[in-house]
């Protein structure tokens, strides 16, 4: 990915109503939701969750499908996988021995808890 792209990911998701949108489309899976149930979950307003899909799609975190007349909306999970390998590029894994002090990974045990 590219800075840009990551830039205008982030910005797409510097919102708290898309972030709400993307997390909640993250846990439903490829599925996805209409946007009535979107709104009926988040409780925005038709047109600003058209807005803020828009944003989302614009940002190619989110994807839209069509059966018949209803329209499904589901995460891009290459696209928000590449964002997070864009974001941790250069940190070190958990399986290497030697990390850079500023990043330290997180046992997963304490990761759960968070």
């Amino acid at each position: 990915m590219k800075s840009d792209d990551a830039v205008l990911a982030l910005g797409a998701l510097a919102q708290e109503s898309r972030l709400a949108v993307f997390r909640l489309l993250v846990k439903r899976g490829p599925e996805g939701y209409s946007p009535g149930d979107l709104i009926e979950k988040l409780g925005i307003p038709a047109p600003t969750l058209s807005f803020h899909l828009r944003e989302l799609q614009r940002a190619k975190l989110i994807g839209a499908r069509r059966e018949g007349r209803f329209l499904y909306y589901s995460a891009n999970f290459d696209r928000m996988r590449g964002l997070i390998d864009f974001l941790t590029e250069k940190c070190c894994s958990l399986s290497d021995t030697e990390c850079d002090s500023a990043c330290v990974p997180i046992p997963v045990a304490r990761r759960r808890r968070a």
